[in-house]
């Protein structure tokens, strides 16, 4: 059933911005507003390692399965947050792992996103057949409006055997919707231009190599370096083996945007909460012991707790230089 604000029109909001400046596509020829005129369109702006974005996919995977056939195109805009997003391989990599298999435009010039003026990851526009954007949803949750805009602007097409149901996704790996209740720790940069709450003695050398020491305690949010590293404007990189960083948070979920900067290279590390391995409380990347590997550019959940949430301090241990380090997120 349609909620009360769905049973009013929906209000145009002005027509669906070209695609033309997309850099490339991936599980799609290019796609033009003219082509996709006739049909109801949801364009999802999203970059592979925004872990907001990939607590929605579940949702906008489903909705792509359930009504492809009835008249509704997704179109996945791929619009990069940090340079290493911008390298093709790595994307097509992501949409393979993520099981992304409706229309990818790449957005590496960021025209499509400036051609929409939009400003978040995630973010839906929803289009009706003739080329009208009639709703628009930013950030996490939202799905079951969406959905109801869906299945209201297939029916105004004139769309047949258009389903009232609504789906229901697997709540688990790193679509697993964040335990809001037990949230108390937010997305962390590392690059000092957006770094908050460095508590490492000295703050940082911009730009240049210098030994770190983690001071001990950290006070909740906090986070800290040890070891030999380069903290330039978007991320930290390591210098020599054996660097370390240290967060204390609040959270159900630890994740870390991290990877080797060199492409073929990998990197060992280990992780510890509370100077223990995690145990039960590891997350997809991470053994019971800590122990992982890193091997690609994206982004790793190092902690998923199974327990109840306190105040813990995370650590992980790289065992080889040439990490680079980007920004924490937690669920």
């Amino acid at each position: 059933m349609e909620s009360s604000r769905l049973a009013v029109d929906l209000p145009s909001e002005g027509r669906l911005p070209p695609l033309s400046g997309a850099t490339g596509w991936l599980n799609s020829p290019p796609l033009t507003t003219d082509e996709l005129r006739g049909k109801v369109v949801l364009v999802d702006f999203w970059t592979y390692t925004c872990i907001n974005w990939l607590r929605t996919l579940g949702y906008v995977r489903a909705w792509s399965e359930k009504y492809a056939d009835l008249g509704l195109v997704m179109v996945g805009v791929h619009t990069p947050e940090f340079t290493f997003e911008r390298d093709v391989d790595n994307v097509r990599q992501a949409v393979e792992d993520m099981r992304v298999e409706y229309p990818v435009a790449l957005d590496s010039d960021y025209a499509i996103w400036e051609a929409f003026g939009n400003r978040y990851w995630p973010a839906v526009y929803i289009a009706d057949a003739n080329g009208r954007i009639r709703h628009h949803h930013f950030g996490e949750g939202g799905y079951e409006d969406c959905e109801l805009v869906v299945q209201r602007l297939l029916r105004d097409a004139g769309g047949d055997g258009i389903p009232d149901d609504l789906v229901s996704v697997v709540d688990d790996g790193f679509e697993a919707q964040a335990d809001w209740s037990n949230l108390e720790s937010t997305e962390t940069y590392l690059g000092y231009e957006q770094a908050q709450h460095f508590a490492s003695p000295g703050d940082v050398d911009r730009d240049e190599p210098r030994t770190y020491v983690a001071p001990d305690p950290l006070r909740l949010n906090q986070w800290a370096l040890s070891g030999d590293w380069t903290v330039e404007r978007g991320a930290c990189l390591l210098n020599r083996a054996d660097g370390r960083i240290a967060f204390r948070f609040h959270a159900r979920d630890v994740h870390l945007v991290m990877g080797p900067r060199e492409r073929g290279t990998s990197v060992p590390f280990v992780v510890l909460v509370d100077g223990e391995p995690p145990g039960a409380a590891h997350g997809l990347d991470v053994d019971e012991q800590g122990h992982g590997t890193l091997s690609e550019q994206r982004l790793h959940q190092l902690i998923r707790e199974r327990g109840s949430i306190t105040d813990r301090t995370f650590e992980i241990t790289f065992l080889a230089p040439g990490v680079e380090a980007y920004v924490f997120t937690f669920g």
